[in-house]
């Protein structure tokens, strides 16, 4: 099931990162790039959830979909991690360490899933506390001002930024551990 309406959803969410990465280089005002490309990273990210739930209620799960919508999302906060970094709203420590976990338990899942051990490398509480952490953090800092005239998005922004780094770290161990027993297996 290659084209059903949650894959090209999915789809959506990788189409979106040199849309969002342009908005930019656009010659308009700083704040309404900043706006822009806000509202473009909450749609998009929106999809993650309306995809699965679109797959599920319309019986079109699929294991090419299963597989391209972790992808889509990563390349998605990876790359606006990078643009963040590169406006210095992130700190650069801060994407390392978001994309060095990413390509880390990405391969680590992979292996796992080649040893028949996927299950012990399941999405845990942890990755999906840090990936809402990361889904706010990262607006809030493309934004880059005063929403509502009430919150701060660039200082809540670094706050959550840094708070998902941390839970980055958090899980990456947490699935490591899990891993441990499996790669101790298979490595001697």
């Amino acid at each position: 099931m290659f084209w059903t309406i949650p894959t090209i959803m999915t789809w959506t969410r990788i189409v979106a990162i040199p849309l969002i990465v342009g908005v930019f280089y656009l010659p308009v005002e700083p704040a309404t790039r900043n706006l822009v490309a806000t509202i473009m990273f909450v749609l998009f990210a929106a999809t993650d959830w309306l995809d699965g739930f679109l797959a599920r209620k319309l019986n079109q799960m699929s294991a090419f979909g299963a597989f391209l919508d972790p992808v889509a999302d990563k390349f998605l906060v990876c790359a606006c991690v990078l643009v963040l970094v590169h406006l210095q709203r992130a700190d650069v420590f801060v994407g390392l360490i978001i994309i060095g976990r990413e390509i880390a338990i990405s391969a680590l899942r992979e292996w796992m899933a080649q040893i028949g051990a996927s299950g012990s490398v399941a999405v845990h509480m942890i990755g999906k506390l840090k990936t809402t952490a990361q889904m706010v953090a990262i607006p809030f800092l493309l934004f880059d001002g005063m929403l509502l005239g009430l919150i701060d998005t660039h200082l809540w922004g670094v706050w959550l930024i840094w708070m998902s780094a941390v839970m980055t770290v958090w899980s990456m161990v947490y699935y490591l551990q899990k891993a441990l027993p499996e790669i101790r297996l298979r490595v001697k």
